[in-house]
């Protein structure tokens, strides 16, 4: 998939979350999707490369990273809780959403639960949950 794609499909999945806002913080060459104020999703270019940066725990992150030459540290973000994806053959369009999805809800289990967007479904079990 081209680097082009891979933007479009991580911006189309980030957008239609709950409660989501896209904006431009650090300039217009970069797009920033956020959740109730918190940073989930950076999209860019990094010299001529189009490039999208999500948070992901650490364990996940580095089996992504030995399985997909495509999936590197996040480009400026700690390096351990954020990954990037570049284009490649092996990123489909089913791997970004899953690495979308499963950003946005690491960001939303870490808010207050008063703060949680209504309709924000997360996959995993809610910390302190029985």
């Amino acid at each position: 998939m081209d680097g082009g794609r891979v933007l479009a499909i991580a911006m189309e999945s980030a957008s239609q979350l709950p409660a989501v806002t896209h904006e431009h913080p650090f300039g217009p060459e970069w797009e920033v999707f956020k959740v109730v104020g918190k940073m989930f999703l950076l999209a860019t270019e990094v010299p001529g490369e189009p490039v999208v940066t999500l948070k992901c725990e650490p364990e996940h992150s580095q089996a992504l990273q030995q399985r997909y030459a495509e999936i590197v540290p996040g480009y400026h973000m700690n390096k351990r809780h954020w990954l990037t994806i570049r284009a490649g053959e092996a990123v489909t369009r089913e791997l970004v959403e899953e690495l979308v999805r499963n950003s946005y809800e690491l960001v939303v289990e870490g808010l207050p639960r008063a703060q949680r967007p209504a309709g924000a479904r997360l996959s995993s079990r809610e910390p302190g949950d029985a």
